[in-house]
């Protein structure tokens, strides 16, 4: 049992830009990401006030998902009902979702041996909570699947709970629907064995498409145009039907006809490659920012090599604030007031270039005070600036200020880092340089 002010800590509040995902109709809810006292990050779901109106039964049946205990799923930590207030609290899994990763990928589509992994594993959770007496699985889709910090894929745990004490078990439409529950309204078993079949098409398809759909061109012989053209040259024909035959066999219309968890696990094993290769290799995230080679960058923030840190944010110049982060925030002020204020940025840039870091400090302060533009560069700079004067505290400032113009700049991150060495926080140190070296990895797979 946690308490609400734990989680309210956790969460900072529960505040906005904590929010991970927004679900739901009648009952919203709503999961966060959230930080305890001990550092372990967690996933927390907070319910609609009126969503659980007895606690008891809210309790009891996080108990129930509470005993689950597996790696392939993300697994529930614990609950909060105190008051009115409904809470589940569960792992953290920092790698996102497989819906973005099949549907709205950034970087790289995801391969079909990683594909068929996600199958399995999902099969195998779900073949681990039948027995376990944890049959049902209330709305089964690429939302549920999500990826674990070495990039494997776990099934949330959430979806062993409804969404609300009388809500439905399916928020998406009908025709992704098990046609049983479309007519009755209970959700059973066989199911979710049908929402497994769904998502083996999304597998093969890279789209969620409808699956009466998918059937119809199954049948018309038409299972090529069902594969994601990602995946040319990755499977055999053989492998597709083999597919298609088990998405078939889960979505057939009796539920007596589709098979239950072990057999999809047998299923599933004979289309498994490459079983040796961890996940973080074969998906385009990397598991670990730790396992990631420093860049010269990063590697003259840990020897706190100012000179080559200052050669770096040289050859940068101003291209980052090319990002949309160098904004005039107002239109109307007078022309003379923007001119000073460029005169004072060219005139600390020259001291910067100089190497003259007490003078560009005066000119980028005055830039920053007339405030009709916003630059991270600036901010970066001074950050360098202040620490070329050994004044670390407000070079942590300046660095903090650039992330926040620029949230995903990897420069200002190892500027922080850097700060954080010199004043002695070396754990806050580390971190600060295992974010950059994550943001610049992303920047570069782009």
């Amino acid at each position: 049992m946690y308490k609400f002010d734990e989680l309210w800590k956790a969460t900072s509040g529960f505040a906005e830009e904590k929010i991970v995902s927004v679900h739901g109709e009648k009952a919203p809810n709503v999961i966060y990401k959230g930080t305890l006292a001990n550092e372990v990050e967690i996933a927390v779901k907070r319910f609609n006030k009126s969503a659980w109106p007895d606690s008891m039964q809210f309790f009891e049946e996080a108990r129930v998902v509470g005993q689950l205990r597996n790696q392939r799923l993300a697994n529930l930590l614990g609950c909060c009902c105190e008051a009115d207030n409904r809470l589940l609290v569960a792992e953290y899994m920092p790698n996102d979702t497989l819906a973005n990763h099949l549907f709205h990928w950034e970087y790289q589509p995801m391969n079909w041996t990683m594909r068929m992994r996600v199958a399995l594993r999902v099969a195998q959770a779900l073949e681990y909570c039948t027995s376990k007496g944890c049959a049902v699985y209330h709305d089964l889709n690429a939302y549920r699947v999500l990826f674990d910090n070495e990039a494997n894929p776990r099934l949330s745990c959430f979806g062993l709970m409804k969404n609300s004490q009388v809500g439905k078990s399916y928020s998406t439409n009908l025709a992704f629907t098990p046609p049983e529950y479309v007519k009755t309204g209970r959700v059973s078993p066989e199911c979710v064995t049908y929402s497994f079949g769904t998502l083996l098409l999304d597998l093969l398809s890279g789209k969620h498409i409808p699956p009466r759909y998918a059937l119809d061109q199954f049948s018309d012989k038409n299972g090529l145009i069902l594969t994601d053209s990602c995946l040319e040259g990755q499977l055999s024909n053989d492998e597709r039907i083999d597919l298609l035959c088990l998405a078939a066999h889960c979505l057939q219309s009796e539920p007596q006809e589709r098979p239950n968890p072990k057999s999809l696990v047998s299923a599933l094993i004979p289309l498994q490659k490459d079983s040796e290769v961890p996940s973080h290799v074969l998906m385009p995230i990397p598991f670990d920012a730790d396992a990631l080679p420093l860049s010269p960058l990063g590697e003259a923030c840990v020897k706190m090599d100012l000179t080559a840190i200052h050669e770096v944010m040289m050859k940068i110049g101003y291209k980052d604030d090319e990002e949309g982060t160098a904004t005039e925030l107002g239109f109307q002020i007078w022309v003379d007031q923007l001119q000073k204020a460029l005169n004072s940025k060219k005139k600390g840039d020259a001291a910067f270039r100089h190497k003259d870091f007490k003078t560009a400090i005066n000119s980028y302060t005055e830039f920053i005070e007339i405030g009709s533009m916003v630059s991270p560069t600036v901010y970066a700079r001074s950050s360098l600036c202040y620490l070329m004067n050994d004044v670390p505290e407000e070079a942590l400032n300046a660095a903090l200020q650039a992330q926040e113009i620029y949230l995903h700049w990897s420069l200002a991150s190892y500027l922080q880092a850097v700060a954080l060495f010199a004043l002695g926080r070396e754990e806050e140190a580390k971190a600060a340089l295992k974010k950059g070296s994550t943001l610049e990895w992303k920047k570069n797979r782009k």
